[in-house]
């Protein structure tokens, strides 16, 4: 009774751990006394943040915890919500989706490292589109992630730097993926795919850039602009690149190849669909003096710092000249969504370029 009076941390975090300890008692599988759980509950609720935290651990892997206390800390803050998330098995799926629809990022990383993470849960975080929680999730080699959402996760990778390297490594990743995931890695990560799947990296790197070279067949059999308008031609190309991006057959590879063949607009026409630009915005950036806005451009959908470079030799041999300096942002590594970012607010307010 004294204990229950008192003000004092230490009293009140020895009342707690206290009546936690009666509720360890519970025999394994017996249900936890509805009196002593609803004294439990309110205790904790009335809790200062350091009992929270010290409750939290010792709640973490119980399995007698009322459920609705076990909630309510999940919700808490970070420090005190990571070690319920990370092992509760308490917590059910619609326990995490809630975390993932109400709580910080900071809980939406946690619940997607979670040990074991359904394919619900999998799924909706893949669905929700944050890069840093797909990353937590990629990284997470005993996630349940379909393939659908293996998929997608090889997709996002295009535009997300950082789920190039977990994605390589996951227990998940198939062959027919770890080849299209091969066009978005550096060459370190593609050594490690052909290594893993015991193909020759040669061989690979044939098979995809064949794959690059069916889709853009068409290309080399469009009218030349002698024969057709600008307009007319503009309109075929657009068409052509809603066509490959409707496919899932636009990638940054296809940005190299317009260069190096010569096709400005088309080049251009494929930034803009592929990172979620304005047209305006892309040629501002490939006629600006300096190349920092094009590079960043480039990064955000998954073109790596050496391939720009040789892009951007190309490129001024069709802008006569342009951009004329090089990127100092090319020097840092700048993840592809963020890289996105900082390219729409150099270009605001958006320049256009005709």
């Amino acid at each position: 009774m004294e204990l229950a009076h008192s003000r004092t941390v230490d009293d009140r975090q020895r009342l707690l751990l206290g009546v936690a300890s009666l509720c360890d008692a519970t025999p394994p599988g017996a249900e936890l006394s509805p009196v002593l759980a609803e004294i439990f509950l309110t205790l904790a609720r009335q809790a200062e943040r350091e009992l929270r935290q010290v409750l939290a651990h010792r709640l973490a892997t119980a399995e007698w915890a009322p459920r609705a206390l076990i909630n309510m800390l999940a919700l808490d803050e970070i420090e005190i919500a990571r070690p319920i998330i990370a092992a509760s098995p308490l917590l059910r799926d619609e326990d995490l989706l809630r975390v993932l629809v109400e709580a910080t990022i900071e809980h939406q990383i946690e619940v997607a490292r979670r040990p074991y993470l359904s394919g619900v849960v999998c799924d909706a975080v893949i669905e929700k589109g944050e890069p840093g929680v797909m990353t937590a999730l990629a990284g997470n080699r005993s996630a349940e992630i379909g393939e659908d959402g293996m998929r997608r996760l090889i997709d996002d990778a295009r535009r997300i730097a950082g789920l190039r390297a977990p994605l390589s490594r996951h227990p998940r990743l198939t062959e027919a993926l770890g080849k299209q995931l091969y066009q978005w890695v550096g060459d370190a990560l593609q050594e490690a795919i052909a290594e893993r799947f015991r193909v020759d990296p040669a061989k690979l790197a044939s098979a995809v850039n064949g794959a690059v070279d069916r889709t853009t067949a068409s290309w080399t059999q469009a009218p030349s602009q002698s024969r057709i308008d600008e307009a007319e031609r503009l309109e075929m190309e657009r068409r052509l690149i809603v066509k490959l991006q409707a496919a899932g057959q636009l990638r940054a590879s296809f940005l190299v190849k317009a260069i190096r063949e010569g096709r400005l607009s088309l080049f251009e026409q494929a930034l803009a669909m592929l990172g979620g630009f304005t047209l305006g915005q892309v040629r501002a950036a490939a006629r600006a003096r300096t190349a920092d806005a094009l590079y960043l451009a480039c990064a955000s959908v998954g073109v790596d710092r050496a391939i720009f470079s040789a892009m951007l030799t190309d490129m001024k041999r069709l802008t006569g000249g342009h951009p004329a300096e090089p990127a100092a942002a090319q020097t840092m590594t700048i993840a592809g969504d963020a890289a996105g970012v900082m390219f729409r607010r150099l270009m605001q307010p958006e320049q256009a370029v005709g």
